[in-house]
Order: structure tokens, then C-alpha cells, then sequence
């Protein structure tokens, strides 16, 4: 009796130690499921030197097309690039104000953003200039755009530039635009229809990059990566930053409800580095369209090299 009641104290022991086991394997998995990371892409288009621009600079994805803007080297030049998603056909945009293939006044055009409006396309691209010419609109009819608006940007009563454009909402007054310069985002209306004015600005938020985990961990040298534009959807921004060679994209998400300094979602990120373009893999701006995370790209297989520029997107991810 005495040698069954010690068989069946150890089985409930051993019942107790497995049933943990079961329940901290439970309570961990859904954590492990929720991380995401991506590190793979699929290139769609190669982006070409038009017009001696050779820098691929703001980028933007519509429902079937991507816009690529390249600039020179003195930023005097720019073309933009009209990409078709399903197959990755590119047109060279035509400027229907002169006949020309290139714009002279959109400066660094370092970020745009598209918008329907009564019924026409534009876009509305930051030159990275202080001033009267600190946002310019485009209008687009297919391959042909025209310019047809400029506006002074300002916070605290002072011109700004602007490295980062999105819209967040539109109502039938007014747009609601998203500024960024470096790592701080700013707030901005306009009406509706306006083809010029000033765009006074607030500051919303301030981005968090130091404690921002990729696959899981903080990169040491992060303060050493360049930003670029940045993608907006669903009260979410996808912030690109680079290093030489590594590319990576942080995501901060409920912004309508943040303040202050806000740091990124540690489940969910994306990494490129590249031994092919080991000279520099840059993801200079992110659009996010059916359901996927579109980029473009200067690519460098050595100093020099301005052949490799693209239009891309992340394996495996989903948007929708």
C-alpha cells in the first residue's frame, strides 16, 4: 500500500510538472508567433538616369502604379518615373507645361505623396527647401504631369523644409497632411483646393530610433543611419533608415492616440543587408499598396555605380 501511495504522489508530480510545462509553452508561443521579420525583397523595375538624374529620392505607391522621382547632383533636375505594379512596365512622365521629361523646381524631392481630389490626381512633393517652394503640386493626367501649385511651409512663424510628406485625412474643406524632418513629425491643413499659400505647422511627435528592435534587437550604431522619406497607412508610419550597405524600416503605430516620444513596434520590422550592392543599399522611400510594403532604392555595387537604382517590395509580408 505504502510503495502505491508513493507510485501515485510521484504520477501527480509528474502530471503537475508537465501541466506547467504545457501552460508556460501556451503563454509563450502566441508572443514568438506575433514577432514578424522580414528580409528578403523582389525587385519589379529598374529606375534609369534620365536626364543625368541618377538619385532616386521621394517614392510613392498608388492602387496600380509606383512614382519614383531621380534628381542630379545639384538638385536642379528631377524626372519621375511611373511604374505598373502587376508587371513592372515604367514610363518616363512627360512635363506638360514644356514638352520636356524633367522638372527644374522640385529640388532634393526628397518624399511625395498622391491625393484625388474633385475627381483629378496630384501630388504634392517636399523639396527639402525653406520658402515659398517648400511643397509643390503636381497634377497628373496618365504619363504627363504639370505643375499647379506651390506653399510656403512654416513652424513657429519661421520657414521650414521638410524631408518627409503623407496625408492622414481629407475632408471636403480641408487636407490633413504629416511632416517629417529627421525624426520628428510635425502636423500640417491646407484647403482643399488651395494652389498656394502657407502651411503652418505643429509639432506632433518624435521618434524613438535608439531602443527600436530589429528581428529582436537594438542595432548599436542606429544613430548613425540615415533617414529618408516614410509610408503612412492606417494610423501607421514605416520609417526607413540606412547604413552603407543594411537597410532597415521601424514601424510606430497608433498615432492619433500618441504622444510625446514614441517608440516602435518591436514585433514587427524588416531588414535588407546587402552583399550584392555591398557599397550601398539604400531604401529611400515606402509606399504601401495591396496588401504589400512597396520601396525604392539607390543600389550600389561600388562608389560611382548609378545602375541599379528599383522599385521594389518585401517577400512574404501583408499590409492588408
Amino acid at each position: 500500500m505504502r510503495s502505491m501511495a508513493i507510485r501515485r504522489n510521484g504520477m501527480m508530480k509528474g502530471m503537475t510538472l508537465l501541466i506547467a510545462v504545457l501552460l508556460c509553452t501556451a503563454m509563450l508561443f502566441p508572443l514568438t508567433a506575433s514577432a514578424a521579420y522580414y528580409n528578403t525583397y523582389s525587385s519589379v523595375a529598374k529606375l534609369n538616369n534620365a536626364n543625368g538624374c541618377y538619385a532616386a529620392q521621394g517614392f510613392a505607391a498608388g492602387s496600380t502604379y509606383t512614382y519614383s522621382i531621380k534628381v542630379n547632383s545639384s538638385n536642379t533636375k528631377a524626372v519621375i518615373y511611373r511604374t505598373r505594379m502587376s508587371d513592372g512596365s515604367t514610363t518616363l512622365m512627360k512635363n506638360g507645361d514644356n514638352g520636356t521629361t524633367h522638372a527644374t523646381y522640385l529640388g532634393h524631392a526628397n518624399d511625395v505623396v498622391l491625393s484625388y481630389i474633385d475627381g483629378k490626381y496630384y501630388m504634392f512633393v517636399v523639396t527639402m527647401k525653406a520658402g515659398s517652394m517648400s511643397l509643390v503640386k503636381l497634377k497628373y493626367v496618365g504619363t504627363t504631369f504639370y505643375k499647379v501649385g506651390q506653399y510656403t511651409i512654416k513652424y513657429n512663424g519661421a520657414n521650414k523644409s521638410m524631408s518627409g510628406v503623407k496625408i492622414t485625412s481629407k475632408d471636403a474643406n480641408k487636407i490633413n497632411f504629416m511632416f517629417k524632418s529627421g525624426l520628428t513629425l510635425y502636423k500640417g491643413t491646407l484647403p482643399l483646393t488651395a494652389n498656394s499659400g502657407t502651411i503652418p505647422l505643429t509639432k506632433s511627435l518624435s521618434l524613438n530610433v535608439k531602443d527600436a528592435k530589429v528581428n529582436g534587437s537594438t542595432i548599436s550604431n542606429i544613430t548613425s543611419y540615415v533617414s529618408q522619406g516614410f509610408g503612412y497607412s492606417k494610423d501607421t508610419i514605416y520609417v526607413p533608415l540606412t547604413y552603407k550597405n543594411v537597410s532597415v524600416v521601424l514601424v510606430y503605430r497608433n498615432l492619433s492616440k500618441a504622444s510625446g516620444t514614441i517608440k516602435a513596434d518591436g514585433n514587427l520590422s524588416f531588414r535588407i543587408t546587402s552583399a550584392a550592392y555591398a557599397d550601398l543599399f539604400e531604401i529611400e522611400g515606402i509606399g504601401i499598396a495591396n496588401g504589400k510594403l512597396w520601396f525604392s532604392t539607390n543600389r550600389r555595387t561600388k562608389p560611382g555605380d548609378t545602375a541599379h537604382d528599383g522599385v521594389h517590395y518585401f517577400n512574404g509580408y501583408n499590409a492588408s
